[in-house]
């Protein structure tokens, strides 16, 4: 259920937001539903410059370039100030990677890097970026983290009350953009949220993709410390490297160590007797779906081979534990 960027900068009906997404977690319950899955992403929900990444296997990924991105971001956006986040190195090979591009190519960036505007398969012009950008001027990382802390506080006892598990997913990518605050992007960030409202309900949506673009996020100990507060998993692994850049690779594949995460999971479970949801997230679009217009990360085939071997590693993992 998304949260209103009212809700995150605490402007305009925000109040009246949070009631109505009280509300809302009463309504989910009585149809049934366990867990909720939410963001606090200030405006983009997550970011790639490639959609159409092509793999060895000639299936096609999504990746994030940082020098494209940054091209966007002082090129094409031309968001004020912006070069005052990079380094003169960083703006030097944008300026090299935009100088290269053709206008088709710089038409494509333009296009992917809001993909993760809601509502974005609307035509969104750079005036009505910087507008929205500029509204949260003046919200910082700190700041954003007490919004964040006083939504919850509002409706964790109502959901606890209700009977749903919320699950709050980490920032993707795990860093700020466009001089955005990103506020769920580390252990650190997960424990504090979690000592903002203490209940069985706060929790968090475990996903390895998001955490695993970060180096210094220990992924099995993240499950070993906050496993009590894990309510959803999404499994994914991606390949970074030392100039910021990263892919989707394969589920099994790329520097998530799967088998040290499934493991810790299965252990999890077997300890508290439960069964944690989990999906596999994005996947490569492959085979039949190159033919087809899919939604970046979700085609079918790809997400169900990644399924099948992640089922087939927690199994080997489960019953070499039995």
């Amino acid at each position: 259920m998304p949260v209103s960027e009212d809700v995150k900068k605490q402007s305009g009906n925000y109040l009246s937001h949070i009631e109505n997404y009280k509300q809302s977690l009463r309504n989910v319950a009585a149809s049934g539903l366990k867990v909720v899955t939410y963001n606090f992403m200030p405006i983009l929900d997550w970011m790639r410059t490639d959609i159409n990444y092509e793999m060895p296997d000639k299936s096609r990924a999504l990746r994030f370039e940082k020098s494209a991105f940054i091209a966007f971001d002082l090129f094409l956006l031309k968001r004020p100030g912006a070069e005052k986040d990079y380094t003169v190195e960083e703006i030097q090979k944008a300026k090299k990677r935009f100088e290269v591009m053709s206008s088709e190519e710089k038409e494509i960036l333009y296009r992917n890097a809001l993909l993760g505007l809601p509502g974005s398969e609307e035509r969104f012009t750079p005036e009505e970026i910087l507008a929205a950008l500029k509204t949260y001027e003046h919200i910082d990382a700190k700041k954003l983290k007490q919004h964040l802390f006083y939504f919850l506080q509002q409706v964790i006892p109502v959901a606890e009350e209700a009977g749903v598990k919320m699950a709050i997913h980490p920032d993707d990518p795990p860093y700020p953009l466009l001089g955005l605050p990103r506020i769920v992007s580390t252990e650190s960030d997960a424990k504090e949220l979690l000592a903002a409202a203490e209940s069985p309900a706060n929790g968090l949506c475990y996903c390895t993709g998001s955490y695993g673009v970060r180096p210094d996020n220990d992924l099995p100990g993240i499950i070993k410390r906050l496993g009590d507060h894990i309510h959803f998993i999404h499994l994914r692994s991606t390949r970074r490297d030392e100039d910021g850049n990263f892919f989707e690779a394969d589920h099994l594949d790329g520097d998530v160590d799967m088998y040290r995460v499934i493991k810790e999971i299965v252990l999890l479970q077997q300890k508290k007797n439960i069964s944690i949801p989990m999906r596999p997230d994005h996947g490569h679009q492959m085979l039949d779906d190159l033919k087809k217009a899919t939604y970046p990360g979700y085609s079918a085939i790809g997400r169900l081979r990644g399924l099948a071997e992640l089922r087939g590693l927690e199994m080997g993992i489960f019953r070499s534990l039995s």
